[in-house]
């Protein structure tokens, strides 16, 4: 089987997580083997709920492996806290076997924190100061002596031994052997530090599907699935973090909800900030659909609009067709709640 990619349209938290286990899920349904990628790090958090309803919020691990049933696969382009992975790895209960960690993915360390949060960069650029970045900064710099900050690889960590293996090796006899692999991305496209045009608003990395394959030393040519996840307001992290067009209040979502917006307000997983929010952008995700070319479309926090109704409510069809027209691309797959993701209901339903 081939690869699936999974990337954020947005600026991150659009529910990739979530879209993911739904792949897997989809996956594993027709019993087809399945390996979930993580690239990036532990910057982003990525949610998602187990079959009996219990929600993990991961930051190292990826949220496709949630039900415990895959193959995880952690590639050179990955960056490690090692005592955060070995964390999560236990709060999941996760099988050790089941993971395989590049020699060369790179082990964010205690200075490479100290770096970014001596650097300002939390206060100045929204950042999590989860060491990414500097991680990212110090194997560029390859040891020049006039860098100060170092960089591990994994297989300098005595904690990783156990999961070392070569990830391309794996994940090509896991292709060969008709395993479905989905690559789980982070963040969003407006925080690409290449081309989501808000630089240095920005992360670390780039974060189009392209990226995240370069990432995983797979083939482009193995890819036949990328899935691009939105959401219906748009969020960025708190404080000065960067423009968010059409930037509105949470007071104003719940307007649209009938809910209060205490219940609504949204937390970042790493730093328990609120977000800020903002009205639906077309011109943001139709930059993000040309650089990505996705053949699925997904759209979280439906119930943002006109509430957790029935899936076919008119509010909710009309604000669908409306961002169709906007995006020039259909809308695939449904989100309504950190649950549920259908495809999109028929038009009788509505």
């Amino acid at each position: 089987m081939p690869v699936s990619i999974v990337v954020g349209g947005q600026f991150g938290s659009e529910g990739k997580g979530k879209v993911s286990l739904e792949l897997a899920r989809r996956a594993r349904r027709s019993n087809i083997p399945t390996t979930v990628v993580r690239v990036g790090g532990p910057n982003s958090g990525h949610t998602g709920y187990d079959k009996s309803g219990k929600k993990f919020a991961l930051r190292q691990l990826p949220a496709g492996c949630i039900d415990r049933d895959v193959d995880v696969v952690f590639p050179a382009g990955s960056y490690i806290d090692v005592d955060l992975l070995l964390a999560e790895v236990s709060e999941l209960d996760f099988p050790r076997s089941r993971i395989t960690i590049s020699h060369h993915a790179r082990v964010i360390t205690q200075e490479h924190k100290d770096w970014e949060h001596n650097g300002d960069l939390i206060q100045s650029i929204g950042s999590t100061g989860a060491g990414v970045g500097a991680a990212v900064m110090a194997a560029v710099a390859r040891r020049s002596k006039n860098f100060e900050l170092t960089s591990l690889e994994a297989q300098d960590s005595a904690s990783l031994q156990r999961f070392l293996g070569n990830s391309t090796d794996v994940l090509r006899k896991k292709l060969d052997n008709s395993h479905r692999v989905i690559i789980e991305g982070t963040q969003g496209f407006g925080l690409s530090l290449l081309d989501g045009g808000y630089w240095p608003k920005a992360t670390s990395r780039s974060t189009t599907a392209a990226a995240a394959l370069a990432e995983t030393g797979l083939s482009p040519l193995d890819v036949d699935d990328v899935t691009l996840v939105i959401r219906s307001f748009p969020i960025r992290v708190a404080g000065d973090s960067g423009p968010l067009p059409n930037e509105v209040s949470w007071d104003y979502v719940s307007s649209l909800t009938g809910r209060r917006a205490a219940e609504i307000q949204e937390y970042t997983t790493v730093t328990k900030k609120l977000r800020r929010v903002g009205k639906f952008d077309p011109a943001l995700v139709r930059a993000a659909i040309a650089a990505n070319r996705p053949n699925r479309i997904v759209m979280n926090h439906l119930d943002y609009i006109g509430g957790e109704g029935g899936w076919g409510t008119k509010l909710r069809a009309d604000f669908i067709k409306l961002v169709e027209e906007e995006i020039d691309q259909s809308i695939d797959w449904w989100g309504v709640g950190p649950l549920q993701c259908i495809d999109q209901p028929s038009e009788n339903a509505v």
